[in-house]
C-alpha cells in the first residue's frame, strides 16, 4: 500500500479495540505494579502512541491537512520520540499549537505522557481519523 484515502469501518474500528484492549491490560498491570509499573508507563505510552500512527502511516498528508490536528499531534509526536530523543519538536510544514493541541506539549518540552493523556490523544486521533479518512459503511 503507497498512499490511503479511505480506510474501512472495520480496520479502524479494529485497532481502536486492539490499542483499547493494550490499554486497558496495562491499567490492569499498573494497578498492581506499584513503582516498577510506574517506572515503565513512560515507554510503554511512547510505545503506543507509535503504534497508532503505524496503523494509519499511509493516510496521505493532503487528506491529513497541516492545521495542528491530532492525526498532526500524533506525527509530530512520533518523529519527536524516535527522532529528537523524546523532545517535542516543529516540523514546518504543520502548524502546530501546543495550547490547541490534545496533550498542550510545547515545542522544546520533553514528551511525558501518562495513560489518561494517551486515551484523550487517541480518542481525537480516531475521531479526526473517522472524519478525513473513513469510509462509509456499507
Amino acid at each position: 500500500m503507497l498512499a490511503a484515502n479511505l480506510y474501512a469501518p472495520e480496520y479502524i474500528d479494529g485497532c481502536r479495540s486492539r490499542i483499547g484492549a493494550e490499554l486497558d491490560a496495562w491499567r490492569a498491570l499498573a494497578e498492581k505494579g506499584g513503582a516498577e509499573a510506574a517506572a515503565f508507563e513512560p515507554g510503554f505510552i511512547h510505545s503506543m502512541v507509535l503504534d497508532l500512527d503505524r496503523c494509519f502511516v499511509h493516510r496521505t498528508r493532503g487528506m491529513e491537512g497541516k492545521d495542528g490536528n491530532p492525526l498532526n499531534e500524533v506525527r509530530l509526536l512520533c518523529e519527536s520520540i524516535l527522532q529528537h530523543g523524546g523532545v517535542m519538536t516543529a516540523d514546518r510544514t504543520i502548524r502546530y499549537k501546543p495550547e490547541a493541541s490534545v496533550l498542550g506539549i510545547a515545542v522544546g518540552e520533553r514528551i511525558r505522557i501518562d495513560a489518561a493523556g494517551f486515551t484523550a490523544l487517541a480518542d481525537a486521533f480516531f475521531a479526526e481519523l473517522r472524519k478525513r479518512y473513513g469510509a462509509p459503511a456499507e
